[in-house]
């Protein structure tokens, strides 16, 4: 009787960074108030080659999406837990 070998599984990489409480609360402050002042940020974003620097348009609660205006007033929509952190611009 044969036996069978098993394939190895190929690991799946995270859709999203697991963060803790503390860290996605300071990151919704954070982006909450960028939304009220109306001023461009700069965005790092997981599994994204660049910064993203724009303003914060809309907070999705229901999607949890973050809706970011960049200076060619292109909309991105970013998921919270793919914001890594927000910083000021520097121009």
């Amino acid at each position: 009787m044969a036996t069978k070998t098993k394939t190895p599984t190929k690991k799946k990489e995270p859709k999203h960074l697991d963060r803790d409480e503390f860290d996605l609360e300071e990151i919704a402050y954070t982006l909450s108030g960028s939304q009220e002042e109306n001023k461009t940020k700069v965005f790092t974003i997981y599994k994204k080659g660049e910064p993203l620097t724009g303003m914060v348009t809309k907070m999705d609660a229901n999607t949890k999406l973050i809706h970011i205006k960049d200076k060619y007033m292109d909309i991105h929509k970013v998921h919270i837990l793919d914001i890594l952190s927000v910083s000021e611009c520097d121009y």
